[in-house]
């Protein structure tokens, strides 16, 4: 697990929020997160109660409704970040989309059930990314699959390899 703590806004259903800091990559743990509030104080969290963890640059603690500033909800163009695009459908009726990055961490997350990591569609705004239980998903809709340009235009102009045994040294 990794020692490093970033600033999280934790929603839970009922638009319940909580202020703290957990762990960059893997924070839940035998079904709960256990959240380091604002004044040092551990709080267990039951994943089924938590819509979402943001990972956020500032609390924005004045903002009493969205202090995520989740405001695009949807890409307006096919996103140019890599990743997998995909909507997803949350059991209070809510609909989010966002890019899963396609590596180790997701397959880990599809097999242990804990929840996804989610890049939300404007990573300029207050919200970096998402952790979303895995309770908290109705259906995931993939939209598409994005790859870098730079792979798929190095397949298209790949130079010719040189050969190992010129033909004049052969003779």
């Amino acid at each position: 697990m990794s020692s490093a703590r970033k600033k999280v806004i934790v929603r839970r259903f009922g638009d319940q929020l909580s202020w703290g800091y957990l762990p960059q990559d893997h924070p839940a743990h035998e079904g709960q997160i256990e959240l380091i509030d604002t004044a040092a104080r551990v709080s267990p969290l039951p994943l089924r109660q938590i819509k979402w963890v943001a990972y956020v640059r500032d609390f924005n603690l004045t903002d009493p409704t969205a202090p995520e500033r989740l405001d695009r909800r949807r890409f307006s163009a096919r996103p140019r970040t890599e990743g997998l695009w995909v909507r997803l459908h949350f059991t209070d009726g809510d609909v989010l989309e966002g890019l899963l990055q396609v590596n180790a961490v997701l397959l880990e997350a599809l097999a242990e059930s804990q929840g996804l990591f989610l890049i939300p569609p404007d990573t300029r705004a207050n919200t970096q990314r998402l952790f979303i239980p895995r309770r908290a998903i109705q259906s995931i809709e993939p939209l598409g699959l994005v790859q870098p340009r730079s792979a798929k235009a190095q397949l298209g102009q790949l130079a010719p390899q040189p050969t190992l045994f010129p033909e004049e040294a052969t003779r």
